[in-house]
């Protein structure tokens, strides 16, 4: 009897308690929702008028999902909550800050990093500061010890989050695969579509997009015998700088103007600006373009990182056309050549020898961060000295990489003085070069320019011109450059390629159509 009494007064407790768990799981899932769009809401660029309904059901859907995969693995509503929103506003705080940074928000292809991020964390760590890598290491534990202590052992709210997990997710899918999507986003337009969609639904649908494409047609190659008449170049030395501008473009002070880059100017076959797609990072598209020659319009969605689907599109190469003509390739980068999985990528579009950072000496104490550029110069000046038939040296740069914060080189009073000193090692290197290849007594083309401009804070910012500069300078045999009566010429990075195998002059490359379908009329 005493039993069965204390059964019937636990029962409105149970009810009680289960009524107060849904509750909480319920307020706990609107405080997600709400909250994540109220996040979304401060993505820049601001907002200017009310989601699309297809972009405000995609981001329920995946903060559905969120809650619900959390809850599944902590068994907390509250803890759920938390977390989803905390990951929500990881994207925000991340896609806003590169936006300052940079001008662009976060890209699905960004998240392709978070593995180099893990593989290379000192290149990425040390850009951050002292203060913020204390919080990292503090944070880390701290939220571990509270997750663990806030695990609700019980079955109940586990099976919720997995179901919940399940009905977003699958939601999602069954929609995509329904075709409600279908005509979000056709074309890139990050901006746009961040103000149509938000950031989630941007980032799911470019992706997406970017899946859904194809390789192109196969390149035709080239078919020739190597070079012998001195009527084309024997020697082909092509250098990404890396954040190269000319100084004065950049303050507008004549008095800092670069000597080597005024005289290849003086004597180039071609010279200009160079019309790249990143501001201070994306190494990688001005890369690709000068590499493979397809313009951004053709690479559709592939052109936030060209170098995730480059092995389908290998055959585009100007390493592997130019291989067909006879020429020996060797690609040089004084780094570590899995970045943009170069170690692959380079050998698979024909370069016949890669050196990298294990083949420099170290760099002694207080030299900076990176292998200066006139080290490298001197490294491809004996590679110009050694080679014994056509051969193509393309080499990318390290010293003028970033971050330029305080006291990057001993005694630099801010981040611009130290760009100013490094720019000019690159500079220096140009003059090395083209006095090297004057001196070879074979033929030569030197291609130098720059792949995009530095970000520096306070002095070059996102939202202003991007233009970096290029110079193209042909050689004789007995040394002496061959100017153009047409020299000045604007060009875009797959327009440069094109530029160059116009130089090469080799059958079936006389009349070079891109395979856009765009002509470039470059004069001889």
């Amino acid at each position: 009897m005493v039993s069965a009494q204390l059964s019937g007064r636990d029962r409105p407790t149970k009810a009680r308690y289960r009524g107060s768990t849904v509750a909480t799981g319920l307020i706990s899932l609107l405080a997600t929702l709400v909250g994540s769009l109220l996040l979304d809401a401060t993505v820049r660029p601001r907002r200017r008028r009310l989601w699309h309904w297809h972009g405000l059901l995609v981001q329920m859907l995946v903060s559905i999902a969120l809650f619900g995969l959390f809850l599944a693995g902590a068994g907390s509503f509250p803890v759920a909550a938390v977390l989803s929103l905390a990951m929500m506003a990881l994207f925000t705080i991340t896609s806003n800050a590169k936006h300052k940074m940079l001008g662009e928000s976060l890209i699905f292809s960004d998240l392709a990093l978070i593995a180099a991020l893990f593989r290379h964390p000192r290149f990425y760590f040390t850009a951050i500061s002292t203060g913020q890598r204390r919080m990292l290491a503090i944070g880390g534990p701290v939220l571990l010890l509270a997750l663990a202590l806030l695990f609700v052992p019980r079955p109940a709210p586990h099976l919720v989050g997995l179901a919940l997990l399940v009905a977003g997710a699958g939601g999602l899918v069954f929609l995509l695969a329904a075709g409600v999507f279908a005509g979000m986003a056709p074309v890139p337009d990050v901006d746009g579509d961040l103000a149509r969609h938000g950031l989630i639904a941007t980032l799911l649908l470019y992706w997406l997009r970017w899946r859904a494409t194809s390789d192109p047609a196969i390149c035709p190659p080239i078919d020739a015998p190597p070079p012998t008449d001195g009527a084309l170049p024997e020697l082909i030395v092509i250098v990404q700088c890396e954040s190269f501008a000319d100084p004065v473009e950049l303050t507008g002070d004549l008095r800092q103007s670069l000597p080597g880059l005024s005289r290849a100017r003086a004597g180039a076959w071609r010279w200009g600006e160079l019309a790249v797609s990143g501001f201070g990072a994306y190494t990688m598209r001005t890369e690709y373009g000068v590499l493979f020659g397809r313009s951004e319009a053709s690479l559709g969605f592939r052109r936030y990182d060209p170098f995730l689907t480059a092995h389908g599109e290998t055959s585009y190469a100007l390493s592997a056309r130019l291989r067909g003509g006879g020429y020996h390739n060797v690609f040089v980068h004084p780094h570590d050549m899995r970045f943009y999985g170069r170690d692959r990528l380079m050998p698979a579009i024909g370069f016949d020898r890669l050196i990298g950072d294990g083949d420099f000496a170290p760099i002694p104490a207080g030299g900076g961060r990176y292998i200066d550029d006139r080290t490298l110069g001197a490294s491809i000046g004996e590679l110009i000295d050694k080679a014994r038939e056509p051969t193509l040296i393309y080499a990318v740069t390290m010293e003028n990489h970033g971050p330029w914060i305080k006291d990057r080189l001993t005694g630099s009073p801010g981040g611009f003085d130290a760009y100013l000193r490094h720019v000019r090692s690159s500079d220096a290197m140009l003059g090395d070069l083209i006095d090297r290849l004057a001196k070879s007594g074979r033929s030569g083309l030197l291609v130098f320019f720059g792949d995009h401009r530095p970000s520096i804070p306070g002095v070059t910012e996102p939202g202003g011109d991007r233009h970096t500069p290029y110079v193209m300078l042909r050689f004789s045999a007995e040394g002496e450059t061959l100017p153009s009566l047409d020299a000045r010429a604007d060009l875009t990075p797959d327009e440069l390629h094109h530029a160059i195998l116009r130089c090469v002059q080799l059958p079936h490359l006389s009349n070079t159509v891109s395979q856009e379908g765009q002509s470039l009329n470059v004069s001889e």
